[in-house]
């Protein structure tokens, strides 16, 4: 027992003297804050923010983090800074594409494609559409709206960019385009024993007002940020006409108020032009395509504030191979190219929004900028263009608070033009410097790999 007692007072001793010492001791140094990054200092002979009429000389901006600190001419250098000068450029905000399909990828031979369609797994499918972001990004587009995939692989993608995982554009995804059963958005025009599923509103096909409501609250359920739905038929389907209505007014009405409900904007795919009348009545947010749409239709869109996404390089892309498509397919794809042009052109007199989509995955992902091209030619102006994919299509998918324009507190997503756009649209081809919130994806500069975009 004395042994035990002992040992207790022993160990309260040195337990008090390990206390007292506690006390006594200095405190632990602070712990390192982590340090800010420089900031970036961009200058070219000419800016563009994204919302004017005209370029300003000698521009500059300032770039702290992920956000835009400073932008105008003769600003001056923070202390610290990298500067990088890009000499005979133009910067401007980074592209917004409104109208993409990041995981899919067409292909000139029809039947080839539809093939691969069954053929590739999805792990496959997944590792290609990582390959087309990049392209993507890379060619200056900051942002993307997906709208339409399958299997979820838009909703991965996006998160997988979204994580840093690989690079790519910021994603807005639609997960499956919703449509009415043997629509556009369905398999049809093949025999009639095979792919047969119904009731299918999780994929986005659907009938009557209820069905269409369940059919978006499943694509919200799935990740969707935007609601996609066909009015009309297609150009690359099979059994349908191009320019028939495939839902009735009250569907629209039905997924358009479920989707507005649930925060969600909605865009109509729609070549036709009843439907499109239906879809502007029914309050959608964009008609996506339009190309046999009426003056009266437009008349109604500029009255409503409805948006056109034209997707001319789809059209384009297809009418060059015409040769390559089934019949029935040819014979769409040659009649909406011929009605575009004069829809566009007096979208144009009208004053309808006009904002920037491409349909990339109709066309090789990369080579969204040619859409500038097409759009100038008949007859937008080449900054008007630009506007378009910018702050016009930031205020189309609802982020212009973040992101659209060059101005303070907004994302630093910038691209940098070799030359002057108002002069050569072209030069938007050409990117030669591409940052998406902060972080450079593209650059002359022989260390921007170092500091890779997400």
């Amino acid at each position: 027992m004395k042994s035990i007692a002992r040992s207790a007072w022993i160990w309260g001793l040195e337990a008090a003297a390990s206390l007292s010492l506690a006390f006594c001791a200095p405190p632990p140094p602070a712990l390192a804050q982590p340090q800010k990054p420089a900031p970036i200092v961009l200058r070219a002979a000419r800016l563009y923010d994204g919302k004017g009429d005209a370029l300003v000389q000698n521009g500059v901006v300032v770039i702290e983090g992920a956000r835009i600190a400073a932008v105008g001419s003769g600003i001056g250098v923070p202390a610290g800074a990298k500067v990088i000068d890009l000499g005979d450029a133009t910067l401007a905000p980074g592209f917004i594409d409104a109208h993409s399909h990041v995981t899919i990828n067409y292909s000139d031979d029809w039947k080839d494609w539809f093939i691969n369609g069954f053929r590739r797994e999805l792990a496959e499918q997944a590792i290609e559409s990582t390959v087309n972001a990049r392209r993507t990004i890379e060619a200056g587009f900051t942002t993307v709206r997906d709208v339409g995939s399958t299997d979820c692989l838009d909703v991965g993608l996006r998160n997988a960019i979204a994580r840093g995982l690989v690079p790519g554009p910021r994603m807005l995804v639609a997960v499956h385009a919703l449509g009415a059963r043997g629509g556009h958005a369905d398999t049809a025009g093949l025999r009639h024993d095979l792919l047969i599923r119904e009731d299918r509103e999780r994929e986005g096909i659907a009938h009557g007002p209820d069905g269409f409501r369940e059919a978006v609250r499943y694509q919200v359920k799935q990740g969707a940020d935007v609601i996609k739905f066909c009015a009309s038929g297609g150009v690359l389907s099979l059994a349908d006409e191009v320019d028939t209505p495939q839902l009735t007014l009250e569907e629209m009405k039905a997924l358009i108020e479920e989707a507005h409900r649930l925060r969600k904007k909605v865009a109509a795919h729609c070549h036709g032009d009843r439907a499109a009348r239906d879809a502007i009545l029914a309050g959608v947010d964009s008609i996506e395509h339009g190309s046999f749409l009426s003056d009266e239709t437009l008349a109604l869109m500029k009255e409503r504030g409805t948006y056109l996404v034209p997707t001319l390089l789809a059209g384009e892309w297809v009418g060059g191979r015409l040769e390559k498509l089934p019949p029935e397919i040819a014979a769409k794809g040659k009649a909406a190219l011929a009605a575009r042009t004069r829809m566009f052109k007096s979208a144009l007199s009208f004053g309808v929004k006009i904002g920037f989509g491409t349909d990339s995955g109709v066309s090789p992902h990369g080579l969204n900028a040619q859409e500038f091209k097409l759009m100038a030619s008949l007859g937008m102006a080449p900054l008007a263009a630009i506007k378009s994919a910018t702050s016009v299509d930031a205020e189309l998918l609802g982020i212009a608070q973040k992101t659209g324009s060059l101005e303070p507190g907004k994302f630093a997503d910038i691209v940098a033009m070799p030359g002057n756009p108002a002069e050569d649209i072209t030069v938007t081809e050409r990117v030669i410097l591409v940052i998406k919130e902060g972080k450079i994806v593209k650059s002359p500069v022989a260390d921007s790999h170092a500091n890779p975009g997400r």
